[in-house]
């Protein structure tokens, strides 16, 4: 199956199990709020690319790092110390893109502005 083929198929998933979700709402004469239903999968299809995305920079940034500072510190022995503090402040920098990538990904799933008008 192409990626294309596995994420329409995981959308429909999530759009389908969503039923259970808002079982709730479901009335007497079977009606199913869609609006919500596709509220929620989108919200968590974009949740997810944002964490898969956002983390792609970091993690290349960080192995970059790292190599070009392992072979620093094997080619000039003596100045390992200050190698590893300019490095470790670098990874640290790098790891808060992440961090943000996260952040935003937790603000789509539940502090997300467009739920109070699609979901009320």
């Amino acid at each position: 199956m192409s990626r294309v083929g596995m994420v329409v198929f995981v959308a429909l998933l999530l759009c389908a199990g969503a039923n259970v979700a808002f079982a709730s709402d479901v009335g007497t004469a079977g009606f199913v709020d869609w609006g919500k239903i596709i509220f929620v999968a989108v919200s968590l299809i974009a949740a997810g690319l944002c964490m898969g995305l956002g983390t792609i920079g970091p993690g290349v940034g960080m192995g970059q790092a790292t190599s070009g500072a392992s072979e620093a510190v094997g080619r000039n022995p003596e100045a390992q110390g200050k190698i590893m503090l300019t490095m470790m402040v670098g990874l640290a920098m790098t790891e808060s893109v992440a961090i943000y990538a996260l952040v935003v990904a937790l603000i789509i799933l539940y502090a997300n502005p467009f739920r109070a008008i699609i979901i009320g």
